[in-house]
């Protein structure tokens, strides 16, 4: 007997329920998965979210756009989501991903909202994934406000440097530790001038030179 297609509440019936059986299914618990179905919604959500912010803000800079994009696309803007539709009682995840947590894991249900996106589209169109997107989207848009978000500590500190002719940073990964879906990344950020060299950790490689250069502007105190 085919196992029931899963409710899930973003106001769109599927035409083909296994699409949506796709979308929740982590790699863990075999094949098909939803890796495909991510990386295609990945695509989609940028896009719509890049459109809805267009039309919102009609006089902000492509800088202040993008900024605003990349809050709401990030992993913990769609781990809260993923959280709100109750995605993690809804995956299929192999015996191990299971009891090590991978239900409630941000990454993995980040993943998984981008799987159901894509998911969408392929069921019914652009149009309808738009219309879900914008949907879930719709209460952290009212919300937002121009200048909400300030450049990432990567874009402060090369502006920084660059202010006072300095040469740019350096990033250089140190360690990676862990299994491959919960990897750490360890990576310092060296400035020449003034010499310095400071040290960010992450569960990205991005995220780790963040936040090596978030520490090296508090010790520049600039």
């Amino acid at each position: 007997m085919t196992a029931k297609i899963p409710p899930l509440e973003i106001g769109h019936v599927f035409s083909d329920p296994v699409l949506l059986r796709t979308a929740l299914t982590h790699r863990s618990f075999g094949t098909p998965n939803n890796e495909r179905l991510e990386f295609l919604g990945d695509g989609i959500l940028d896009c719509v979210i890049a459109d809805l912010l267009y039309r919102r803000f009609p006089e902000l800079p492509e800088g202040d756009l993008s900024r605003l994009r990349a809050n709401l696309v990030r992993q913990e803007t769609l781990h809260g989501l993923a959280q709100q539709l109750r995605i993690g009682t809804l995956l299929r995840l192999g015996e191990g991903e299971l009891k090590s947590g991978g239900a409630a894991r941000p990454s993995i249900l980040a993943d998984a909202l981008e799987a159901v996106f894509g998911a969408v589209y392929l069921d019914a169109g652009f149009g309808a994934a738009s219309e879900v997107i914008a949907r879930l989207y719709a209460p952290l848009l009212a919300g937002l406000k121009p200048g909400q978000f300030q450049k990432d500590a990567k874009t402060r500190l090369q502006e920084w440097l660059q202010g006072r002719k300095k040469p740019l940073p350096r990033y250089v990964l140190l360690e990676t530790s862990g299994a491959a879906h919960e990897q750490s990344f360890v990576v310092a950020c060296e400035i020449d001038q003034p010499a310095l060299r400071s040290q960010g950790v992450g569960s990205s490689r991005r995220i780790a030179e963040q936040n090596a250069a978030e520490a090296a502007l508090k010790a520049l105190n600039p």
